[in-house]
């Protein structure tokens, strides 16, 4: 490229000015060895997948990212909602998904086991695009009767799963009764109406409830406090300095948006085993300003980008 990013970059600013976007063709089109750091030679390396209905889908490698980001997501849980020494239930992804492997490491970080129950949210997408509203109805059923198998012969207090999953599940099983105490609940959109309605109606104000923003390219985000008091807003804060979210201009995307204002999503990651720099999601989101407790800046209501200009298929995770 004509330059040498090992002297020129000295900061995150000059990743900013120096490096274009990634493009998500790259994870899809180039082998995978080509993103292993010299490092890293000769270990043999794990494929993830991400996002895509169709065709060849993106792929991240990796070692022990996901273990260090979760075992860092794990120092903000409370104890009373995900109690150590004892068993979670994960429903979603799981297969080629980083996420099956984050959620059983942070289970056994905090001492507990894991049961799964797997979902293919591919085959969902693609039955939602061919408008086969039955059986994709048919299959989340599926999904259903084995997560609340599990629920009525096990001993479960804490679920991983997306909010339609979860609210399908709550229609089948009392989750309170059932000894659930705990919720991270992520995968699709959830505005203020409907997490209020979660929060409120589902998990009956006694159920921690624990949103999750994250994907196999960023890690996990912590979100803030949220409540009647902010009108049930969720804002969220990378894991910095290891994933770096930023709201741009969708036309101008070397500019920020104002703090509150709506704009594209911008990803920035870099660790010892992965460099991604300035990839534009495929979500938008508020620019909120920076946290006492992360003091950088967050990331507020979540949605698809141009979610208001065009429908946008996102089945149940």
């Amino acid at each position: 490229a004509g330059w040498n990013p090992a002297e020129e970059i000295t900061c995150f600013h000059d990743i900013i000015a120096k490096f274009p976007h990634f493009q998500d063709e790259w994870l899809r089109d180039m082998p995978n060895e080509v993103w292993r750091p010299k490092a890293y030679d000769g270990r043999p390396f794990s494929i993830f997948e991400t996002g895509g209905t169709t065709g060849m889908p993106k792929q991240r490698i990796g070692w022990e990212d996901y273990k260090i980001d979760y075992s860092e997501f794990s120092e903000t849980l409370n104890d009373d909602h995900f109690p150590r020494d004892h068993y979670w239930m994960m429903v979603g992804p799981t297969g080629p998904r980083r996420l099956r492997l984050s959620i059983e490491h942070l289970a056994n970080v905090r001492g507990c086991s894991t049961y799964f129950v797997d979902l293919d949210p591919r085959w969902v997408k693609r039955l939602i695009s061919n408008k086969q509203f039955d059986q994709a109805r048919a299959y989340m059923d599926h999904v259903i009767d084995q997560a609340v198998t599990i629920l009525k012969n096990r001993k479960v207090s804490a679920l991983f799963t997306t909010p339609k999953l979860l609210e399908a599940m709550a229609e089948r099983k009392d989750l309170i009764k059932a000894g659930i105490k705990g919720v991270f609940c992520g995968g699709t959109t959830m505005d203020q109406q409907y997490t209020r309605f979660l929060v409120e109606e589902i998990c009956e104000n006694q159920i921690g409830f624990v949103p999750t923003y994250g994907n196999t390219l960023m890690g996990l985000a912590r979100h803030r406090p949220f409540g009647p008091e902010n009108d049930y807003s969720i804002a969220y804060h990378a894991p910095q300095p290891r994933a770096v979210l930023r709201v741009v201009d969708p036309k101008q995307t070397e500019k920020l948006v104002d703090y509150d204002a709506w704009g594209r999503v911008e990803l920035t990651t870099l660790t010892k085993e992965f460099f991604m720099p300035r990839f534009l999601e495929r979500d938008e989101a508020i620019r909120r300003s920076p946290w006492e407790v992360c003091p950088w800046d967050g990331v507020a209501e979540v949605r698809p980008f141009g979610a208001m200009e065009k429908k946008i298929v996102e089945g149940v995770y």
